[in-house]
């Protein structure tokens, strides 16, 4: 296992873990979905992402609020862009 592997664990671990249920389940699926394909850069996004508080993350991905511009990177917006889809 490569030391990126490595560290996708533990952010996977991290994101899907965060505290608040439907944010659980967004970023369950987020990871799934584009985590196996980044690259360092994106992984040191990513993990600035999960440093961001469950709430203002939540406000963003219902709509209710912008990131400020310094905290914009290609993952968050990739993050923000991404659909949940219920499973069935």
């Amino acid at each position: 296992m490569s030391d990126l592997d490595t560290w996708r664990r533990k952010l996977k671990f991290r994101s899907d873990r965060r505290g608040m249920r439907e944010l659980d389940l967004y970023m369950q699926q987020f990871t799934d979905a584009h985590m196996a394909r980044f690259d360092e850069r994106q992984l040191c996004e990513f993990e600035a992402v999960l440093d961001i508080p469950d709430q203002h993350v939540l406000d963003w991905i219902m709509g209710r609020g912008e990131p400020d511009a310094a905290l914009r990177s290609e993952v968050l917006d990739l993050l923000l862009s991404f659909r949940y889809a219920a499973p069935r």
